[in-house]
């Protein structure tokens, strides 16, 4: 039995759900950069709608990023401080594995590519690629996740192989007037804790867990911080 709280706070979506062995039971989200304010209150909304304790829950999963600094330093605060709490284990799924793996769900095509990408300012986005392995039918990484600047000539080295690649999340949306290829399949999946559910049940199933003191998400990049003017 396994009862998982999934906290998804890589973007501008602050998104709660709640699973049990596997299943969703609820799912709470609300949009806007306000995930200080809005994250305990999805919380607590999540397990009115399912009637259960906070402290019935077995364990906590985190979206890990890449994403924005301030949202996922937020998630993982508020997830460390809940399994300090109740003694329980503390789960990170990656973003974008998360992000793929709901877009080939949805998708089963076994034979593309999955891109996911997560908007970072600009035309740069976090991404990797995965495709489908023969052996397991699993998604498996062909790309390093990285921060990465798209243009019309990203990709073409698959594009030239007939190879069909299918973009998902924040990052891809914007990406629209130069992925134009026509093996280029674009969609409109973003970030959810809905997505988290499958990768945090496995996980806790293999005891996949980190160090709720020393654990911190994957920003891949330093954060934009600007400096107030002196005041005179």
């Amino acid at each position: 039995m396994s009862l998982i709280l999934n906290i998804e706070s890589a973007t501008d979506i602050c998104s709660i759900a709640i699973s049990q062995n596997g299943v969703p039971l609820a799912l709470c989200e609300a949009q806007g950069n306000h995930h200080a304010e809005q994250i305990t209150l999805l919380i607590n909304d999540c397990l009115k709608t399912c009637d259960i304790p906070i402290n019935a829950l077995d364990a906590v999963a985190i979206s890990n990023g890449p994403g924005s600094y301030t949202s996922l330093r937020i998630g993982a605060s508020t997830a460390k401080g809940i399994c300090y709490a109740l003694n329980i284990p503390l789960i990170a799924v990656d973003t974008l594995d998360s992000l793929a793996w709901a877009t080939f769900k949805d998708m089963a095509d076994n034979t593309a590519l999955y891109c996911p990408m997560i908007d970072a300012r600009r035309m740069e986005v976090y991404t990797t690629l995965f495709q489908v392995s023969k052996m397991t039918g699993e998604l498996e990484k062909i790309e390093p996740m990285q921060p990465k600047i798209i243009d019309e000539n990203s990709y073409s080295e698959f594009f030239e192989k007939n190879k069909k690649i299918i973009f998902s999340g924040s990052g891809a949306s914007k990406c629209t007037t130069v992925l134009t290829h026509a093996n280029a399949v674009i969609l409109n999946h973003l970030c959810s804790a809905k997505n988290l559910i499958a990768l945090s049940e496995k996980k806790f199933l293999e005891k996949k867990f980190v160090d709720i003191a020393y654990h911190t998400p994957q920003y891949l990049k330093a954060p934009n911080i600007t400096q107030g003017k002196k005041q005179l």
